[in-house]
């Protein structure tokens, strides 16, 4: 069993109420990154990327010359206090912008690329080249 510690202020219970709502003495980043899945099968790799609130108008997805996939999104967040009821004391859960950028391996028909958004999350579906069986060039050779 796990000691258990005390702290020697009795007031412990209002310091933690005042770091919950006054944070002001930390330094947030403006942005947060989302999770990213790379999944494998014997078709294809998806890539999923969590995008609460962000629609297919707030993505850029493109492959460029060197075979890179970039992923990037932007929110341009409205100022939306106007129908609250108060103000924020902590706001965390919104994106502003964001840029990915995954090198693809050789096995991967980039022209057959597509991506979708749905439910929160935005899916890049990136087929793999077929590869034909080359059949067996064996040649029965005479002998003389």
């Amino acid at each position: 069993m796990l000691p258990m510690t005390r702290r020697n202020s009795d007031s412990w219970l209002p310091d933690i109420f005042n770091d919950f709502f006054d944070n002001s003495w930390m330094e947030r980043p403006t942005y947060t990154a989302p999770a990213i899945n790379v999944i494998e099968n014997e078709h294809e790799y998806e890539v999923e990327l969590a995008a609460p609130g962000l629609d297919k108008d707030d993505f850029k997805v493109h492959v460029d010359a060197d075979g890179n996939l970039h992923i990037e999104m932007e929110k341009k967040s409205e100022n939306k206090e106007g129908k609250r009821h108060g103000r924020y004391l902590r706001r965390e859960f919104s994106y502003e912008k964001f840029q990915q950028t995954l090198l693809l391996p050789d096995d991967v028909d980039a022209e057959k690329i597509c991506a979708k958004v749905e439910k929160g999350v935005l899916n890049v579906c990136i087929p793999k080249k077929e590869t034909v069986a080359n059949p067996e060039t064996r040649r029965q050779i005479d002998i003389q």
